[in-house]
């Protein structure tokens, strides 16, 4: 997979679509590929898109869809397919609390009894694995005064699709074909880990959610998209579904850095590299918080890393936010640690940008295609303001750029030197050819791309005083840079 990826809200970088679209045409032009998170009405619901009302317009506030097409004219769209749930506000939801059994959307949504037709005990009940704390069921009053318990495993205004029933399926069809007209070329199903809920187990990435996601895969690639599954989950079960999609995530490699970095050591990062799927987008920050649980154990699977080396990239973080990630980050039900961090990772790193760009680097090096967040981008800190103004933890990381915050930023050292990267391994013939790695007897780690004469070479050290030096050679240009501002002077 060549290029490399934008992620970002039109409306927080850009101010629009057509704002969006000006930058990527012109200081983001290297980007080959930008994913637009949700643009949807509203495109500023209580979870910031992903709750959506009318999945198949965009928000008139941001543009049209003859405004994401421009877009699309000159570089690949990804977009969000949002699986598990609907807004409370939809018309589909409305219908169905006003009529019942006479709404033609009658079965779309999930409800207690459709889970449990026979009832559940407390043990069937907490078995279900939410991402936040308490149950995952809310009470909604019919038109004619009956209370029914509607599956909301995020917010009580995000009400679950029964992914089984056809209604379903249709309005899915129905938006796939919209995104494909749209000009999308790929499609992020997102949330699908909790779409099948599936009594007797914690209904999280079981074997009939990936029976559903080859299903909605299917039908995702009739309409000509690619497909890009996000599940936070144990880095077994992202192996298991990256055969089934076009593209994973690569979550792992986070946390693993960030225990590189506050330990010294890169033996558990090297065996990541050894068996991480290749088909990976790999990310350090997303508009999500900083994902934990991907290295880290699962019941009585051991992870990448142990319960305690989890808790030391917590406590890390803390120490330097100032306790703010802590504040910040929410602890999900029936668990002892948050599942992500919320924080920027420079921000969890300490604002230290070496670093950093030590971090990026990395993740740029690594086969699959890099995406590169627009807070991370921007070098952004954490936005406590906006944190304390809308208490949601995931805000840290959701900054709105001004016109003259994007200017400042693309004048600083840490975007000029990710804006080299980003050129680098979009134009180096090196990163068509041959990747290998090795760890040398002092630890060092080596990354090295190579075709033909050409070359790319990233080597890092985590012992002591975290160092990185990249080495390019070939007809694609020689490059010796060890250092933020060597980088930015590219």
């Amino acid at each position: 997979m060549t290029g490399v990826d934008l992620l970002a809200y039109a409306d927080r970088l850009g101010g629009d679509l057509p704002g969006l679209r000006a930058l990527l045409d012109g200081p983001l032009r290297d980007f080959a590929g930008v994913h637009i998170l949700p643009f949807f009405v509203p495109f500023d619901g209580a979870d910031a898109g992903f709750d959506p009302v009318d999945h198949g317009t965009v928000d008139p506030r941001l543009g049209t869809w003859d405004d994401v097409r421009a877009i699309a004219e000159r570089r690949e769209v990804t977009a969000d397919l949002i699986v598990n749930h609907v807004s409370s506000d939809s018309a589909e939801f409305a219908d169905w609390l006003a009529r019942g059994e006479e709404s033609v959307h009658d079965g779309m949504f999930l409800t207690f009894d459709t889970v449990f037709p026979d009832g559940a005990s407390e043990a069937d009940i907490t078995a279900f694995y939410r991402p936040r704390p308490g149950l995952p069921f809310t009470a909604y009053r019919m038109a004619d005064g009956r209370r029914r318990l509607v599956w909301t495993t995020f917010l009580p205004s995000q009400i679950d699709l029964d992914v089984a029933d056809e209604r379903a399926r249709a309005y899915l069809r129905r938006i796939l074909a919209t995104l494909r007209s749209g000009g999308m070329t790929t499609v992020r199903l997102d949330a699908v880990g909790y779409a099948v809920k599936t009594p007797g187990s914690d209904s999280f990435m079981t074997p009939e959610t990936l029976e559903f996601v080859r299903e909605i895969v299917a039908i995702a690639r009739d309409e000509g998209l690619r497909v890009l599954v996000e599940v936070h989950a144990h880095y077994t079960q992202q192996l298991a579904i990256a055969p089934l999609v076009d593209c994973v995530y690569d979550f792992a490699l986070a946390p693993l850095l960030l225990h590189s970095l506050g330990t010294g050591t890169s033996d558990r990062l090297a065996e990541w590299l050894r068996i991480r799927p290749q088909n990976a987008i790999t990310v350090l920050d997303t508009h999500d918080g900083i994902g934990i649980i991907d290295a880290g154990p699962s019941g009585d699977r051991p992870g990448l890393i142990d319960q305690e080396e989890m808790a030391a990239i917590f406590a890390r973080a803390a120490e330097a936010t100032h306790g703010h990630s802590t504040r910040a980050s929410v602890i999900p039900a029936w668990m002892s640690l948050p599942h992500q961090i919320n924080a920027t990772f420079l921000s969890a790193l300490g604002a230290d940008a070496r670093r950093y760009l030590l971090a990026r680097a990395v993740q740029l090096w690594l086969p699959g295609r890099p995406q590169l967040y627009y807070v991370g981008l921007f070098g952004g800190l954490d936005d406590v303001a906006l944190f304390e103004r809308t208490g949601q933890g995931r805000d840290v990381n959701r900054h709105v750029y001004t016109p003259d915050e994007v200017e400042a930023a693309l004048a600083s050292d840490v975007t000029r030197a990710q804006l080299a990267l980003v050129r680098l391994r979009s134009q180096h013939p090196a990163f068509a050819g041959e990747f290998r790695y090795r760890v040398e007897a002092d630890g060092t780690l080596e990354l090295e791309w190579a075709l033909g004469e050409e070359r790319a070479a990233l080597a890092v050290s985590f012992v002591s005083e975290p160092v990185f030096r990249i080495r390019t050679a070939g007809a694609g240009g020689s490059l010796t840079a060890d250092s933020v501002e060597a980088l930015a002077a590219r």
